[in-house]
């Protein structure tokens, strides 16, 4: 697999290039996407090849983003708005350059990590021979079980990695938030009880000079 990225987000953006360079051979990425920005990744797909694009956004904001996948007519085959997390399965129509671009435009100040699977075709036989016609032998059909079995672990671990990695931003933003509250109680206390020491002492002077008059 090939993807090639192009984006208008700066530093951010070279360095998401440098990451995809250095795993063009994965289908997996997971990248920086700042406030105000594009990034739009390419695939040269032929035509015929099933394709799933699945993703969803880790840390950042509340968590959302725009997606948009174009064929390479410039038809559009998929399009959503600020969402959190999505997967879409299509069949090449025809064979060129796909584009598929996550957008944090519509966000002022709130960078977005994302991540993304993306794969094109189905994957090779695990044996050059496993489709022919006679039956698998019962050591390869073990094989088999045991290839098909690991995948759906990888799959199951890398949405828990996701899930774990979302549920720490969370915690993380929320002891945050419970910190600076608690340190905006403890200023309002603080200003609370100062207020309150001047204000008696301002009934106790008042009082002092008013007895003062009365004996003169």
């Amino acid at each position: 697999m090939l993807l090639r990225g192009y984006g208008t987000a700066g530093p951010w953006g070279w360095l998401t290039l440098l990451l995809v360079a250095c795993v063009a051979w994965a289908s997996e990425i997971t990248f920086e996407l700042p406030d105000n920005a594009k990034q739009c990744f390419y695939e040269e797909i032929v035509q015929g090849k099933k394709c799933t694009l699945e993703f969803q956004v880790i840390t950042g904001g509340h968590y959302d983003v725009d997606c948009r996948l174009e064929g390479p007519d410039g038809s559009v085959l998929y399009k959503e708005m600020k969402k959190q997390y999505d997967s879409f399965t299509f069949t090449a129509s025809r064979n060129g350059t796909y584009k598929f671009c996550f957008s944090n435009e519509f966000s002022t100040f709130t960078h977005k990590t994302v991540y993304f699977d993306f794969q094109v075709g189905e994957d090779p036989p695990l044996f050059p021979g496993e489709n022919r016609a006679t039956a698998l032998t019962q050591m390869e059909s073990a094989c088999v079980s045991i290839h098909e079995a690991l995948k759906s672990v990888i799959d199951y671990q890398t949405h828990f990695r996701l899930r774990e990695a979302q549920g720490r931003s969370r915690a993380e933003d929320l002891n945050t938030r419970v910190a600076y509250w608690s340190i905006g109680e403890a200023i309002i206390l603080l200003v609370v009880s100062i207020g309150q020491v001047f204000l008696l002492k301002s009934f106790f002077s008042d009082k002092r000079t008013t007895t003062t008059r009365v004996a003169s």
